[in-house]
């Protein structure tokens, strides 16, 4: 049997300013462009430029107009008969984030395949086949997915009776399409196609010497695959009877192939991300000065014949229907320009106070220029001094960019965890990570150093660090273990 009760909670809400503000937030200069653009021309009570130029526009009795706004009673005039829902241009969620898929221009890879495919002798059904295919390719160029699941998807979902043999004969057309290595449904046959590409050129040419190398390369690849990725190069060369300096020859072939064809300068259909920076730092006379990216700056107002139009409406009859409609959606349309020009220069602000105050607990790396010289910071250390959550931090962190003399860099970069030496002086990690790579940079590839000797190495320097703390590093920064970094 069911019990009814009254309880009451206590709920915090996101109104739709602050999810708004947090959105715009995060977004880098171009996406904000873009966003302003949109919003001008979806918000017609929206416009581009400074606020003192109303003043110009208006008549004498602005002020009088903008105070008759702020004091006409909208929920006294408006009843019932029209909810808002039904005059708004929005009908999802405040939460919910527009996701426009971006047209790329020219040709994308897939494109271009299916136009080279067309240059073949093919019937209806093998043409079918191939652009279908293509269009399972991943960016890199990859066929992915097992022949069989493509037969079963033809039967099922467009019901197309193919047979795995007749799959495999197209896909045999495309792999000699270019660029070499499209088709393969792995890294070793992509790059077999390609070195069997280079040997079908070279057959036939003087260069016995080079030709050698590829066969020597083909050989690895096709019998060898697994000790050549593993860098167990005595195992090859014993194997195949070869000198060091013909697997090195072998190697440096290996070498000239993309792992990728599907990223070789083709335009791909992705939208391509442009770095601009938000801030620009510079130094002048040891004084450093961060100013934003006039681009994270636009002038936004609300438009004044719109505001014109509310008094009119404010003044005027109110028993029309008509009427009522036209003043809800204009009274709709200035809220949402309010909220935007507001949620701009709230972003503004806590841009700049963030940046203000990382440039500030950065000062002597940022003039000085050397990673040496930062200092331990993590997202709370700045959080607590301006104010504000750590998320919000974050946000700006994770996707701001300063222009520096020294570079463009991510803020996250300048974050990192720190480190007490045997002086008792806190440093940060990026300092314990340029010691690592100048120490791998020198390193003897013959013998590279492990993880344990790198320890070592920074113990000697002061920096008391266990080898897993080492490990952990050098993959942060993206570099492999010692037996990958060998070379001949």
């Amino acid at each position: 049997m069911f019990k009814q009760s009254l309880q009451q909670k206590q709920l915090q809400r996101l109104s739709p300013q602050q999810i708004q503000l947090m959105k715009l937030l995060q977004v880098p200069t171009v996406e904000l462009e873009a966003r302003i653009k949109q919003e001008l021309e979806a918000n017609p009570a929206l416009e581009e430029g400074a606020e003192e130029e109303e003043r110009d526009e208006l008549e004498q009795d602005d002020q009088d107009q903008n105070d008759a706004l702020e004091e006409f009673d909208f929920d006294e005039y408006l009843d019932d008969e029209t909810p808002d829902y039904k005059t708004s241009v929005r009908n999802h969620g405040q939460d919910v984030e527009d996701k426009d898929i971006p047209l790329g221009a020219g040709s994308t890879f897939r494109e271009l395949l299916i136009g080279q495919l067309s240059l073949h002798q093919l019937n209806e059904n093998q043409k079918m086949l191939g652009e279908h295919l293509i269009g399972q390719l991943d960016d890199a160029g990859y066929l992915r997915r097992d022949l069989d699941s493509i037969v079963n998807d033809l039967a099922f979902t467009q019901n197309i009776t193919v047979n795995r043999e007749e799959l495999e004969d197209v896909l045999l057309i495309i792999q000699t399409l270019d660029p070499a290595g499209v088709g393969a449904k792995s890294l070793r046959e992509c790059l077999l196609l390609q070195i069997r590409r280079k040997l079908e050129v070279l057959k036939d040419k003087a260069n016995f010497s080079r030709l050698q190398n590829l066969v020597y390369a083909e050989e690895i690849l096709e019998d060898h695959f697994e000790a050549f990725s593993k860098k167990h190069y005595p195992s090859i060369t014993s194997k195949l009877s070869i000198s060091d300096n013909d697997l090195k020859e072998a190697l440096s072939e290996i070498k000239k192939l993309n792992p990728k064809p599907g990223d070789s300068g083709v335009e791909s259909a992705s939208t391509v991300a442009h770095v601009v920076s938000d801030f620009i730092l510079t130094v002048n006379n040891d004084e450093l000065q961060v100013v934003l990216n006039q681009r994270n700056a636009p002038d936004l107002r609300i438009s004044p014949s719109y505001k014109e139009m509310m008094h009119t409406y404010a003044s005027g009859a109110k028993t029309s229907k008509s009427q009522k409609e036209a003043l809800t959606f204009v009274k709709q349309k200035i809220d949402a320009a309010k909220w935007f020009v507001d949620a701009i220069k709230q972003r503004q602000l806590t841009l700049m106070k963030t940046i203000n105050t990382i440039v500030n607990h950065q000062e002597e790396y940022f003039l000085s220029g050397d990673e040496t010289d930062l200092k331990p910071m993590i997202l709370k250390d700045i959080a607590e001094k301006i104010n504000m959550d750590i998320s919000t931090v974050s946000r700006v962190a994770n996707s701001k960019y300063v222009q520096t003399p020294y570079g463009t860099f991510l803020l996250k970069t300048f974050f990192s965890e720190s480190l007490t030496t045997d002086s008792g002086e806190e440093v940060s990690s990026r300092e314990v990570k340029s010691i690592l790579k100048d120490a791998i940079e020198e390193e003897d590839k013959s013998k590279p150093l492990t993880d344990e000797k790198l320890g070592i190495i920074l113990n000697s320097k002061g920096y008391h660090i266990a080898r897993r703390t080492v490990a952990k590093y050098r993959e942060q920064m993206g570099l492999s273990v010692a037996r990958l970094r060998k070379e001949l």
